[in-house]
């Protein structure tokens, strides 16, 4: 037996929450499947989000799934879903007890996983004093002695940004040499450049107290901001057939203006869909995708 829906989100963090409230107010029938394994587990909080500065993101999922459930026509299942298929107008979506649903659209909200370089140490810091965005985190560690470990060719825009919030170090790793105008820049800015690689984080975590470097020398660190490689959290956009682009940083859900994938009739929202990923822009294309969908029931476009 499968329940059918006008669109079933898969994903109930930021992304998919945003979404499926635009369409329980739209009086569509509407089911949210979740996982349980948001990206920002790993943060005690949530920084810079609106109206939400300083709360734990675990409490603004809960206080959003809590609303959304007040309207009679949306549904919420703890699950994983494994297996989506289908077409215009009539998509399959199985979790992995077996239940099936069925609906007109999809809206996939699954979210990404974040790949740290193989240094030891920064696992059991991640998302603590180890960080990936500064607008979410520099301010908490302001005027502290910051690093920026490179992953890729884009870090030295990471390296110019941080020194708005401390003094920094940018530590190269071989994978990453700046420009004659970037170097200027980065000298204007009081960028320390490290190219020894880092061997080692040091210190009690979650907290840093140093960088070990593989020539046998420390630089004190207090905290270390890096990019991370990611890759897609589900492969339901795969099996889908929806088009995936390659990024700096990890692959990505290709999505039109409204969030419709190549597939028509499935929409992506949140970081699964977007290079550029933070509590906002999650939730943001969450409300595109869930108009996208709801609109797509009318016009059948």
């Amino acid at each position: 037996m499968e329940d059918q829906y006008d669109v079933v989100i898969v994903g109930g963090s930021f992304a998919g929450l945003s979404a499926a409230m635009q369409l329980a107010r739209a009086r569509r029938r509407v089911q949210v499947i979740d996982g349980g394994s948001p990206r920002n587990r790993f943060a005690s909080h949530a920084q810079g989000f609106f109206g939400q500065d300083g709360v734990p993101p675990s409490r603004i999922v809960a206080e959003a799934t809590d609303q959304l459930l007040k309207y009679p026509t949306v549904t919420v299942v703890k699950g994983h879903a494994r297996k989506a298929y289908g077409e215009w107008g009539s998509f399959h979506v199985e979790l992995a007890d077996g239940s099936r649903s069925r609906a007109s659209r999809l809206v996939l909200a699954t979210g990404v996983r974040d790949t740290l370089p193989a240094v030891p140490g920064l696992d059991a810091r991640w998302g603590i004093s180890v960080l990936h965005c500064p607008y979410c985190h520099g301010y908490e560690v302001q005027d502290r002695r910051l690093g920026v470990l490179a992953t890729h060719a884009h870090s030295v825009h990471q390296a110019l940004l941080i020194p708005d919030w401390g003094p920094t170090t940018w530590f190269t790793q071989g994978v990453a040499e700046p420009s004659a105008d970037e170097a200027v820049l980065l000298r204007e800015r009081g960028v320390v450049i490290e190219r020894t690689p880092v061997a080692e984080v040091l210190g009690e975590a979650p907290g840093i107290d140093a960088l070990r470097l593989v020539d046998g020398r420390t630089v004190p660190v207090d905290a270390l901001f890096i990019g991370t490689r990611t890759e897609l959290a589900s492969d339901l956009a795969d099996q889908l057939g929806c088009a995936v682009d390659e990024s700096p940083f990890g692959r990505v859900v290709r999505v039109g203006d409204w969030k419709e994938t190549s597939v028509r009739g499935v929409y992506a929202a949140g970081d699964a869909s977007s290079a550029m990923t933070n509590a906002t822009f999650a939730s943001a294309s969450g409300v595109a995708a869930g108009v996208g969908a709801h609109r797509s029931l009318i016009f059948a476009t």
